[in-house]
């Protein structure tokens, strides 16, 4: 492209040359355990849908339901025209499942981190943050005017160290502990029992986001914080509705205070249009399977357990995942497209993650296994990636 953004074309093709360029792949089918791209059918490993509720028949029954009742769209934001009575139905029963006394919804996980984090620490405040937390973490830090500071990885000794510092200061109107529940690429859990204490012992409050908690740790999928039992001692939570959950959208569950101090300052949430009622229905209605559906759950775990020990039984590297979230660890992102590619012409469907959602020499397979999989499914997947893992050296 010539004139002033012909940079674009030059640094698409360095991407390319250090293999960290990834093509879109467009589905041709509904979500689900096996997908088709290219006319093809391919067991899938690449899906946040860690449930199957994507496609479960009473979320659809309920989406399509509230389609022919409210229609398409709410044709506003929340706070001129956009809030229907499902809207605050779906946070007050969210807010009851999490075990909080308010939930505000935002229009993705993304957003609700960076609507939140702005608001809840500003100028004369300081967020600490694990090294490892989602790309929306970061960014909603900073948006804000806080001063921040990073801990290494669950690093429980450094997060003390930090705020032990804070502490003897004295300069912090506010401290904000913000740490993933589940890592997004690696699979493991935060050590939530000792952050709380710590930050407990500074006067510090806790965020967490459990993305990828949700639905997947607790009873009935309740999340990290009820994993381990940390209710009333977590001040923040962050979810999302579009993992676990099937469908669409973010939420932030904590004081009723936090939830009325957003509808008013939370920009994502002023300034974007507000969820379609299909997405509100199907959003209550998988709450409700959560519930009356604990297989689901028990199932996923199952599914889990068994790939995590096929895949190391081959030998390959799976890094520290206590979660479905698996990583076939490549190290180069050279390796990750190749073994992709090889996967992908074997029938399954299974992502590289590269540079810069990891470190350069973190490249990796990112597997999610889910309820949905099948023993065929988990078998096909396991003999490809014992094919793909001898091609490129990195299984017996």
């Amino acid at each position: 492209m010539a004139g002033p953004l012909g940079f674009l074309g030059d640094e698409v093709a360095e991407l390319r040359r250090r293999h960290l360029y990834r093509a879109l792949r467009a589905h041709s089918s509904a979500q689900g355990p096996e997908v088709e791209i290219d006319g093809r059918r391919l067991v899938s490993l690449s899906s946040n849908d860690y449930l199957g509720l994507t496609h479960h028949p009473r979320l659809r029954a309920a989406a399509v339901a509230a389609v022919e009742e409210f229609g398409v769209g709410t044709g506003a934001v929340r706070t001129i025209a956009g809030t229907l009575t499902m809207h605050e139905a779906l946070e007050a029963e969210l807010a009851e499942f999490k075990q909080v006394p308010a939930v505000l919804t935002f229009q993705s996980g993304f957003t609700a981190n960076t609507g939140v984090i702005p608001v809840l620490a500003g100028e004369g405040d300081l967020i600490v943050s694990d090294s490892l937390n989602h790309a929306s973490i970061i960014d909603g830090t900073r948006l804000s005017k806080a001063a921040r500071a990073v801990y290494p990885h669950a690093d429980v000794g450094g997060l003390r160290a930090v705020l032990d510092e804070a502490v003897a200061g004295g300069r912090y109107r506010l401290v904000l502990v913000v740490t993933d529940g589940v890592f997004s690429m690696d699979g493991d859990i935060a050590p939530l029992p000792a952050i709380v204490e710590a930050a407990e012992a500074a006067g510090a409050a806790v965020m967490v986001d459990d993305a990828h908690g949700s639905g997947v740790l607790g009873r009935d999928g309740r999340g990290t914080v009820d994993h381990f039992g940390l209710h009333g001692r977590v001040h923040v939570q962050v979810g999302t509705l579009s993992k676990a959950i099937g469908s669409l959208g973010g939420y932030v569950a904590g004081p009723t205070a936090l939830r009325e101090l957003l509808t008013q300052r939370a920009r994502p949430f002023l300034f974007s249009t507000s969820h379609p009622p299909a997405v509100v229905a199907a959003c209550r209605e998988a709450l409700r399977v959560l519930v009356d559906e604990p297989d689901l759950q028990e199932r996923l775990w199952a599914n889990t357990r068994r790939f995590k020990a096929e895949m190391a039984r081959l030998g390959f590297d799976i890094g520290r995942s206590e979660t479905p979230i698996t990583p076939v660890m490549t190290g180069d992102p050279e390796t990750a497209m190749r073994m992709a590619d090889l996967l992908l012409d074997d029938g399954v469907f299974a992502q590289p993650v590269v540079f810069p959602t990891v470190a350069l020499d973190q490249a990796r397979i990112r597997t999610i296994v889910t309820a949905a999989h099948t023993p065929e499914h988990l078998e096909r997947a396991v003999t490809a990636f014992g094919r793909a893992g001898k091609a490129v050296g990195l299984a017996g």
